[in-house]
């Protein structure tokens, strides 16, 4: 179990978990993912974290087929500017390693933004908290549990 999976059990949340052999040679965790369950990728999100001009933290979770817009996200959050965040600082704060960071369960509660196109799935597939393991869920249920908002944060 890892504390995304905790979270969801315990608010009894529905959901399903899915999982596959994760290869470490993969060049894209969230396309192996999409690959490997036989999902449509744009279904599949992937977690980045970004860090704002003061050092905030944010989440941003983004189809695994696209990329996360900085400009877009830091409109959506209200600051002047983001760049990535440090792997390191990432791993810290939620306590998750990279490739297998879930929005759910985070050590830390951080402002997080579900890129809009989310809301046109019945569900989508996030990292479930490991590599190899992704768990199922209403875009709605994701939001609630994450405290986030839909924002127009990815591109493709």
């Amino acid at each position: 179990m890892t504390p995304a999976l905790d979270l969801l059990k315990k608010v009894r949340a529905e959901h399903r978990v899915h999982s596959y052999e994760h290869d470490p040679k993969a060049a894209s965790y969230g396309l192996e993912a999409a690959e490997k369950l036989g999902l449509e990728p744009a279904q599949v999100f992937k977690t980045l974290l970004a860090s704002s001009e003061k050092g905030e933290l944010l989440v941003a979770v983004v189809p695994v087929v696209g990329s996360l817009d900085l400009k877009a996200l830091a409109h959506a959050a209200g600051v002047k500017k983001v760049e990535m965040a440090d792997p390191a600082a990432a791993q810290r704060s939620t306590g998750y390693l990279l490739g297998g960071i879930s929005p759910l369960g985070q050590k830390k509660r951080l402002r997080t933004f579900i890129d809009k196109s989310a809301e046109g799935f019945a569900t989508v597939f996030v990292s479930a908290g490991r590599r190899g393991l992704e768990v199922e869920l209403a875009p709605g249920v994701l939001a609630e549990h994450t405290q986030a908002q839909f924002a127009a944060v990815g591109r493709v």
